[in-house]
């Protein structure tokens, strides 16, 4: 593997990427050049969401080849380019070539939901306390069980006995890697619909059903039909608000929605989005993020 570095102003950045894309990069990263200096500068933006800027003002443009020849051919592309006024290169240089997989692998580790039930990655064992364990590989789809978010969401369904009602029919709206939906499998739902916009995370959730040996019907949103005793929703806030009419009218009378993906500043305005339809809860909160709960 070869690293071309660029130094490049912030309103180069986003060409410069896409010509790199363009040039069969196998990956492009941006950082502030100014890091860990007087001159640092902090983007903030929304959890989930992308940065409100392309880069900084000025930006460390990183981009991974398979060859020196290709890395080299790259740079002297981008040179001749009106775009790259203001730009420059640094260098080529060799990566020392590693054990990428197991690299990745040494960055997740079972993660505890409850005392009683863990998230555990395939290359690990479950821990002697675990009685139900959800096994989960990172892959493209969001949720593995590390983020706060998807944390309270699986507390609420372990901490839900399957006894109730609660576990008939379960809706997953926008359900990732699945994992919300398998859970609900594992905690006595009877069926389980688990939807999603993105067609890799269809394909993440049948795949971690079937790794999990419990039957998850995924597919695509237009494939929800009639009413849930339960219906997940851990997306973010605006589409949560968006979607408030349409969530709420796929519960069952008697039934739960639960909600997540929000901030604690954010309560207040899907309280009052989901209003005309439910009364919203905080029942949960993590690092600053909330779940919320109504009964419907």
């Amino acid at each position: 593997m070869f690293e071309l570095g660029l130094i490049c102003p912030q309103d180069c950045v986003e060409s410069v990427s896409d010509a790199l894309d363009a040039l069969d990069a196998l990956s492009v990263s941006v950082e502030d050049a100014d890091a860990q200096t007087d001159a640092e500068q902090a983007l903030f933006g929304e959890p989930g969401m992308p940065p409100p800027k392309a880069g900084w003002q000025r930006s460390r443009v990183l981009a991974l080849f398979t060859t020196d020849a290709l890395a080299q051919e790259a740079a002297t592309l981008l040179m001749a380019q009106d775009f790259f006024a203001g730009c420059k290169i640094l260098g080529v240089h060799a990566v020392p070539e590693q054990d990428w997989v197991r690299l990745t692998q040494s960055q997740f580790a079972p993660v505890e939901i409850t005392p009683e039930f863990w998230i555990v990655p395939t290359w690990h064992e479950p821990p002697a306390q675990a009685k139900t364990i959800i096994r989960l590989d990172p892959g493209l789809a969001f949720g593995t069980g590390t983020h706060p978010t998807t944390r309270m969401c699986l507390r609420w369904i372990a901490r839900h006995p399957s006894q109730t009602p609660l576990w008939g029919r379960v809706l997953d709206y926008g359900c990732g890697s699945g994992i919300l939906a398998i859970a609900a499998a594992k905690f006595g739902a009877s069926d389980v619909d688990a939807v999603d916009i993105d067609n890799a995370a269809v394909e993440s959730t049948v795949l971690n059903a079937r790794a999990n040996h419990v039957t998850v019907n995924a597919g695509l949103p237009d494939q929800v039909q009639g009413l849930y005793q339960t219906v997940l929703a851990n997306i973010l806030a605006t589409p949560l608000r968006l979607l408030a009419p349409l969530l709420c009218a796929r519960v069952a009378p008697g039934g739960s929605l639960v909600l997540a993906g929000i901030l604690e500043r954010q309560a207040d305005e899907l309280k009052a989005a989901y209003s005309p339809y439910a009364t919203l809860e905080v029942s949960d909160a993590e690092d600053g993020w909330i779940l919320m709960t109504a009964a419907l």
